[in-house]
């Protein structure tokens, strides 16, 4: 059990399937990964098991651990042992001591559930997660809209503008963190003011963006007064919806449609080549604005957490 040497095993490492090898490459030459990150357990020259995490570059920190696979092929009685030893050796030496290991996220098909060999392969992995101390978080819902679907027209209840600076944005994200369905969000608030996950969300995520800041849009009422917010942004990989909502005093009059179109008129009018966004597999709300809007769901994605 160890670290790959470097980009030249990346064939190694990639022995075993998942949606994210053809990334890695790439991830590894632009610094969102390291091969001392990267983790693979051998026996011989066969690759029974791996463990990967994936960071912002210039970070010194792991993110977010993003790759955690066995051989699903094999039969061994200690196939699962083995997942769990390599990631414990590999968080003993990746993580620093005492620190709460980072998110375990996995995509998974949408249908996972119904097909048992894959449902087989994606309870392992979190039995493996669950047997180093991770609990499931929630399951998300990946989505994603393709130029052949309609563009949403603008509709006439709201006016869309610019944020004016991000104390304004801060602001309204501080706003919405009442009543919201957002797992994370509701956990931030177990540890924080509402004011304080807002900062943190727009200095850990959103002002990361080198997407153009003149694609986030504020949404009003004729008059003036703001009702909700959208971010268009691209994330290094897709376009990306990044956050979306709408102020608790004006929710259930559906504006997240017209607020949600404005996003996507906004990614489509660049010539993407699609536009992806997440929510709770719980937030009904968000999901059905989404699929009214020509968003599919293409796959979900699983996320655990350490206590």
């Amino acid at each position: 059990m160890r670290p790959i040497t470097g980009r030249e095993e990346l064939d190694l490492f990639s022995r075993l399937p998942y949606v994210l090898n053809e990334e890695l490459a790439d991830d590894l030459a632009n610094g969102r990964r390291r091969p001392e990150w990267m983790w693979v357990a051998l026996r011989g020259d066969r690759l029974l098991a791996r463990a990967a995490w994936w960071s912002r570059p210039g970070s010194d920190t792991p993110q977010i651990l993003d790759v955690v696979d066995i051989d699903d092929r094999s039969t061994e009685p200690d196939r699962l042992d083995i997942g769990v030893r390599l990631l414990h050796a590999a968080m003993a030496a990746g993580l620093p001591n005492g620190a709460r290991p980072p998110e375990y996220s996995r995509f998974v098909p949408p249908d996972w559930r119904e097909d048992a060999a894959v449902r087989r392969a994606v309870e392992d992995r979190m039995t493996v997660l669950e047997r180093t101390g991770a609990r499931l978080f929630v399951e998300r819902l990946r989505l994603e809209w393709r130029p052949e679907s309609p563009v949403p027209e603008p509709g006439e209840r709201l006016v869309f503008r610019p944020a004016h600076d991000a104390r304004e944005l801060v602001a309204l994200m501080t706003s919405v963190l009442d009543g919201t369905l957002d797992a994370h969000g509701r956990d931030d608030l177990t540890r924080m003011s509402a004011h304080q996950a807002a900062v943190r969300h727009y200095e850990d995520e959103l002002a990361r963006y080198t997407s153009s800041r003149d694609w986030w849009r504020i949404a009003t009422l004729p008059q003036g007064e703001p009702v909700g917010f959208v971010i268009p942004a691209h994330n290094g990989y897709n376009p990306i919806i990044a956050y979306i909502a709408v102020l608790p005093a004006h929710r259930g009059n559906g504006y997240i449609d017209d607020i949600l179109a404005e996003g996507t008129r906004v990614l489509a009018r660049q010539g993407v080549p699609r536009i992806r966004a997440s929510t709770d597999l719980g937030n009904v709300p968000m999901a059905d604005a989404f699929r009214r809007a020509g968003y599919v769901n293409f796959e979900r994605e699983i996320n655990m957490t350490w206590k």
